[in-house]
């Protein structure tokens, strides 16, 4: 599994598990209710990855990762 597809699976586990929590400290044992928070903590990450501006998830993203991997290139010549 690539870097970008492990980054983006930690972003919808971390929006799930925010959305969840809070259920799980009142002892909640409604599904419907973890079900809903759940879909709330897709929510957000899905949103940003159709954001095309996003630097991390959107259409620049493959982008703005080239022009990292070329700078760190860059730095890592120049400190040899």
């Amino acid at each position: 599994m690539s870097p970008k597809m492990i980054s983006i699976l930690k972003s919808y586990a971390r929006g799930v598990l925010v959305a969840i929590t809070p259920l799980l400290v009142i002892g909640s044992t409604d599904p419907k209710a973890y079900l809903a928070a759940v879909g709330a903590g897709v929510i957000s990450p899905a949103i940003r990855s159709m954001d095309k501006k996003d630097p991390a998830f959107g259409k620049v993203a493959d982008i703005v990762d080239l022009e990292v991997d070329k700078l760190a290139k860059a730095s890592n010549k120049k400190t040899k």
